[in-house]
């Protein structure tokens, strides 16, 4: 492993409000501007209980980093966690699905803000909803903005952030406030989503953008080697952003379908679209001026969103290069600032290419791939904690989950669900790229002189659970009601499918935890000491 001699060491200025407005500024971010719309379409007037499931799930896995985060408080931690308690393999895949999922982010906001702009500017995009030369030049100049404020300083960046959050919850509650003033109760019996029912509501928590909203409860654990109390201020941090975070979501989600004027809904909950749904609904209730307040938010608050995920990103790839399977100048912290800047650069690059003309362009093709994505790696926390406890009980843990036996299974089983409810069609994309980055792990594996041929071995039985589960959920998704084909195609029902993905699911959560480490590889020799 790297060591930290003549580096910098992150500065610990985060407090309990920054670090929760770090996670509701993430989790306030585009995903409002669409997550309720689409969610009528998929359950109608049942989304909000998707909502619920989405924030419970959310909650638990949450409260397992809190643990983890309060222990041991690293920058990145949901890419080195994996790595101190199951080694290289799952630390490197870990680490891989990170990269992908957080520089996406980056690109999802910046083209939220370019789509909603294109209200007073026409020339930034097409007909079909791609950018034109102008409007990759707006995304463009929005991500060079990113690298500025995040370049400079993370205390600059943390009251920027902090400010920025609080502004964004002026717009959606006016928009609740005036929404109920428009509120027909009546709308809550139409039916007509697509598909509708129990699979529905599964189907928004990930289709609609819900769980993609609370992705943002990971930003106190990433900024953890920063913050000045991590015992308190973490725990704390991802409690309080995923519940309020919920409580403006639930209400913005009853306003919307309760305000929605009855005529339009002769067609039912999936013959509703809205191209900007907030703004369209006000000018239908004829609220032009609300019409015009959203569009003004709907350029803030993807922006704050998109600054939030670059520093994130860069401190995701800090910590995969800390594990020893990246180049070592994105390990380094600059002195002076306590920055991981070489990182910042890299980030920079990846995000515009997620953005490129032959790559995804849209913003629900965004969103899909890297809620999954995240989930992917959220499945490893339940099992590092676990397998912490059991092999080094001895740990000091200044924030201590209880009912750690009952929630850590129950959060990988969440965990699990999101992933395969995001469709065939995702999951069949994002599992064979992983598996294929194996190659460059074995690549580096044998030109690095850090791991010996025994050490890799070793670290390959302590993952090989995590390969199959992938493989496993490739294999469940495809024989699912959410595989390809027609309902006649699928060789298990809706909900029974479900039942049937979270049962065998808890095989490899079992086999995870016994496969940790005898022996893990604790450093936290990056960040300064709270004493």
């Amino acid at each position: 492993m790297a060591s930290n001699q003549n580096n910098g060491t992150f500065k610990r200025r985060l407090n309990t409000l920054d670090l929760t407005f770090l996670g509701l500024g993430s989790i306030i971010g585009s995903g409002w501007l669409y997550a309720a719309a689409t969610g009528a379409q998929y359950a109608g007037p049942y989304a909000w209980i998707s909502w619920i499931i989405g924030a419970v799930i959310i909650m638990m896995i949450g409260l397992v980093y809190a643990e983890l985060g309060a222990a041991m408080p690293v920058a990145g931690g949901f890419v080195r966690y994996p790595d101190f308690t199951h080694g290289s393999v799952v630390g490197f895949l870990i680490g891989f699905i990170s990269m992908l999922a957080y520089s996406a982010v980056i690109s999802i906001e910046s083209q939220a803000v370019r789509g909603y702009l294109e209200y007073w500017f026409d020339s930034l995009g097409h007909k079909d909803g791609t950018p034109t030369i102008g409007g990759f030049s707006v995304q463009i100049g929005l991500i060079l903005l990113f690298f500025i404020l995040n370049y400079w300083s993370v205390a600059l960046f943390g009251k920027i952030n902090t400010f920025l959050t609080v502004f964004k919850f002026v717009v959606p509650s006016i928009i609740i406030i005036v929404l109920f003033m428009h509120f027909d109760a009546s709308n809550f019996a139409v039916t007509g989503a697509s598909p509708g029912g129990t699979k529905g509501i599964f189907a928004a928590v990930t289709g609609a953008g819900i769980v993609f909203a609370f992705n943002g409860f990971r930003q106190p654990i990433e900024f953890a080697g920063e913050a000045r109390r991590p015992e308190k201020s973490i725990p704390f941090a991802i409690i309080y952003s995923v519940l309020i975070g919920l409580m403006v979501y639930m209400l913005l989600q009853i306003a919307y379908i309760g305000a929605v004027p009855s005529g339009m809904l002769s067609d039912g909950w999936s013959g509703l679209h809205f191209d900007s749904p907030w703004a369209d609904l006000a000018t239908a209730l004829g609220v032009v001026w609300l019409a015009n307040l959203v569009l003004v938010d709907a350029v803030i608050s993807p922006s704050a969103t998109g600054n939030i995920y670059f520093s994130a990103t860069a401190r995701s790839l800090f910590a995969w290069a800390k594990n020893g399977y990246f180049f070592k100048i994105f390990r380094k912290i600059d002195k002076k600032s306590g920055l991981p800047r070489a990182a910042l650069w890299l980030t920079l690059v990846l995000a515009i290419i997620w953005m490129l003309p032959y790559r995804f362009q849209a913003w629900a093709d965004l969103v899909d791939a890297s809620t999954s994505l995240k989930a992917l790696t959220f499945v490893v926390g339940p099992v590092s904690l676990m397998s912490l406890r059991k092999k080094l009980p001895e740990l000091k843990r200044p924030f201590l989950l209880k009912g750690a036996q009952v929630v850590t299974p129950l959060a990988f089983v969440g965990a699990t669900l999101v992933i395969y409810w995001s469709k065939w069609k995702v999951v069949s994309f994002i599992i064979p790229i992983i598996i294929l980055s194996l190659i460059l792990y074995f690549i580096a594996a044998y030109r690095s002189s850090s791991f010996s041929k025994e050490e890799v071995k070793l670290h390959l039985k302590s993952g090989l659970w995590l390969i199959i589960y992938y493989l496993f959920l490739l294999a469940m998704s495809f024989v699912g009601s959410y595989g390809p084909g027609t309902k006649a195609d699928h060789l298990i029902h809706a909900p029974w499918d479900t039942l049937v993905a979270a049962i065998l699911s808890l095989i490899f959560y079992y086999w995870g935890v016994h496969a940790g480490l005898d022996d893990p590889n604790i450093e936290m020799d990056d960040v300064e000491s709270t004493q």
